[in-house]
């Protein structure tokens, strides 16, 4: 059931002021003075006050609608968890309200407030770690959450998701099994799941004795990136004899381009993604890759939430679907 929400009223009590003067400042704060502007926002930001766009009513009842904050809507792997999210919700009757925050924990809490304004009845994260407002806004709105692709990090209520840290581990695990000893982490993103990755990488590598070596880009995963990685490392590390990609996007770039090298894969060079996209499947040689159930996490998770607005208890706190390794035709 949703929280009593902090008021303008409970913050004009606080500051002092009138409902109409802290209404007045957070729709235009240079219409107040410096000092009642910072007492203000003090005191809505202690509060966590979320404001609301909705109608009154929505406020005291269910508004049958599902926040759900993804990192990338270009990405097929978030396509897969919404179409499984939908599969469940549909047929429910609810309405997704859908926010995109391209990986930055600060986009993330400007449309968490956002969606909250709207008095969404639950909200799906596609992230597991988060800013101590969009905490404390969530502890305020009362209602459930869950966060998706990550079984490691403890999550603010419910997850449902994989070990990205043992999945990498396994696929390494599966290149040093095949022959290869110089095997580096293509990182791209650098968010939480990346950083497990890297993680699970390089467990693999120490216990067979091996060096591990990142190479890491702050740019949005894409065939582009994963091409001029691999091309940097043919020119600076030319020992290279595999690459374990943080997803097959990276990964398909870094396979063209050992093709526009005339490079052999696997002969020369073993190339492994994440995720186990269409493209890496259907292509020739199959893309090796870590198979993740998107769709049915996607539905696992709003199955969770749906049970949990009707009234029943939470299931697991933490829901492990699994993966798959993929060893596909380029190891």
């Amino acid at each position: 059931m949703k929280k009593k929400r902090p008021t303008l009223q409970d913050i004009a009590d606080l500051v002092g002021a009138t409902k109409m003067t802290v209404s007045r400042c957070l729709r235009d704060p240079e219409t107040v003075s410096e000092g009642l502007r910072e007492r203000i926002f003090a005191a809505a930001e202690h509060l966590g006050y979320i404001p609301n766009r909705a109608p009154d009513l929505l406020s005291r009842s269910t508004s049958y609608s599902i926040g759900v904050l993804m990192p990338s809507l270009n990405n097929q792997v978030f396509a897969g968890v919404l179409v499984g999210i939908e599969a469940a919700t549909e047929p429910a009757g609810y309405h997704l309200m859908l926010s995109h925050y391209g990986y930055s924990q600060e986009l993330e809490e400007r449309s968490l407030a956002s969606l909250l304004s709207y008095n969404v009845d639950g909200v799906i994260l596609a992230e597991s770690l988060h800013t101590q407002r969009s905490c404390r806004m969530l502890e305020t709105a009362g209602i459930p959450t869950v966060e998706i692709m990550d079984s490691l990090t403890p999550p603010l209520h419910q997850a449902v998701g994989y070990n990205n840290v043992a999945a990498a581990r396994d696929m390494v695990n599966e290149m040093i099994r095949r022959g290869r000893r110089h095997i580096l982490y293509l990182a791209v993103r650098l968010d939480e799941r990346t950083r497990q990755r890297e993680l699970g990488y390089r467990q693999a590598m120490e216990a067979h004795g091996l060096t591990p070596l990142t190479l890491r880009r702050t740019q949005r995963s894409s065939f582009s990136i994963g091409a001029a990685l691999v091309g940097e490392i043919l020119d600076t590390h030319p020992e290279t004899d595999g690459v374990f990609c943080t997803n097959d996007d990276v990964a398909v770039g870094a396979y063209f381009e050992c093709q526009r090298r005339g490079v052999s894969v696997p002969g020369r060079m073993a190339i492994a993604g994440f995720h186990g996209h269409d493209v890496g499947q259907v292509m020739s040689p199959r893309l090796a890759s870590v198979v993740t159930p998107r769709e049915a996490i996607g539905k696992r998770a709003a199955e969770e939430l749906l049970g949990r607005l009707r009234g029943k208890p939470m299931g697991n706190r933490v829901i492990d679907l699994g993966y798959r390794i993929e060893p596909g035709e380029t190891l």
